[in-house]
């Protein structure tokens, strides 16, 4: 990285200062926390028949518009939060152990608080996805009060460009709040791949999220068409530096699958999307994941533990070169069970919903 951007944005020299109190409340929150986290291990471990991570999403609608991302528009309306609620409903009768809030841009919904207590009152582990951009030490402090238990925010580089404009320049006061005021755990992920113009910035991104208390992971990112290239030399050398100083990261559970990407690599293992992995989209169909939204497309209510049965002994045609982490890490715990096979002709016909019983009588 050259030196005029290293003096245009130096976060080193902003100090933070995190008052007793909160360190102590985060310590205790996190602790318990950490407890049912393996909680849900051990689930997933002794059963195969649930959902160990679901994203929903509450609104496509984002605030900005990343050269790279397909995952959003500028006009969608949020999901009421009734409907939002029920669909959460659904995942706990599913038995699902962590639900993630994403978007869009989920700070944009006006009830976010409400869906995340949600989560919590049915038993389960709540996350949020965000851009980082409407945090503010308001929003921290009812995000804590609603019980939110882990947030990552990908930031893509040190000063916005035109590919995106989710800078640490632009959110290194955000992240300030955040390690003065949260409770809750969070990771920064910095990212290398398509569309990133100066490689060097994920090391000073991941840099400053350790020192300030976070968990640091670094992302190998996809075109707008959903398709990854090898990392060239240079920003293979940045990967490595920062998964050297990252290792806190819970991404480490699967190092190898980004390994292998960087390096243009397929991966040889079982995805177990559509099971493990539930991706929700605004209007309640599960898909496999974001990137192959369309499959099945089932809608939530009518998805059965036979579905998830089902997708967990599917193979996926698009596993080995798949980009998405979440996807890899809710498989992990099955990796040395369950061959699968093409069976898609088979999958199992939606249940009826409640609504559709009603106007049967």
């Amino acid at each position: 990285m050259s030196s005029e951007r290293s003096q245009a944005f130096n976060p080193y020299s902003i100090p933070v200062k995190v008052s007793g109190r909160t360190s102590r409340i985060r310590a205790w929150k996190q602790f318990w926390g950490m407890l049912r986290e393996w909680k849900v291990a051990a689930k997933a471990i002794a059963s195969t028949s649930h959902p160990l991570l679901a994203h929903i999403i509450p609104m496509r609608r984002c605030n900005l518009a990343c050269g790279y991302c397909n995952e959003y528009d500028d006009h969608s309306s949020p999901v009421p939060v009734e409907v939002i609620n029920r669909r959460i409903d659904h995942l706990a009768r599913l038995g699902t152990a962590i639900v993630t809030i994403s978007g869009g841009e989920p700070l944009m919904h006006p009830q976010l608080e409400e869906v995340i207590r949600h989560i919590r009152k049915r038993g389960m582990v709540a996350g949020l996805i965000t851009n980082g951009y409407l945090l503010s030490r308001k929003r921290i402090e009812a995000l804590n009060k609603a019980g939110l238990e882990h947030v990552q925010i990908s930031i893509d580089n040190l000063e916005p460009d035109d590919v995106s404009v989710k800078s640490l320049k632009v959110l290194d006061k955000k992240l300030r709040y955040l390690a003065e005021f949260a409770y809750f755990k969070v990771n920064i992920n910095s990212v290398l791949g398509s569309g990133i113009n100066n490689p060097e910035d994920a090391y000073v991104i991941s840099r400053r999220a350790v020192d300030l208390g976070f968990t640091s992971t670094v992302g190998i990112i996809h075109d707008h068409t959903g398709h990854i290239k090898p990392l060239d030399p240079s920003e293979a050398a940045v990967y490595h530096r920062v998964k050297a100083i990252g290792k806190k990261g819970y991404a480490r559970i699967t190092p190898y699958f980004q390994d292998n990407l960087a390096a243009g690599r397929p991966n040889n293992w079982k995805c177990r999307a559509g099971a493990r992995y539930l991706y929700i989209c605004e209007d309640g169909l599960v898909h496999y994941c974001s990137q192959q939204r369309g499959t099945p497309a089932i809608p939530l209510g009518q998805y059965t533990k036979e579905h998830v049965r089902h997708e967990f002994l599917t193979k996926k045609s698009c596993a080995p070169y798949c980009t998405i982490s979440c996807v890899h890490h809710a498989s992990t715990a099955d990796f040395w069970r369950a061959p699968q096979q093409n069976v898609y002709e088979a999958r199992p016909k939606p249940s009826p919903t409640m609504e559709d019983l009603l106007q049967l009588k």
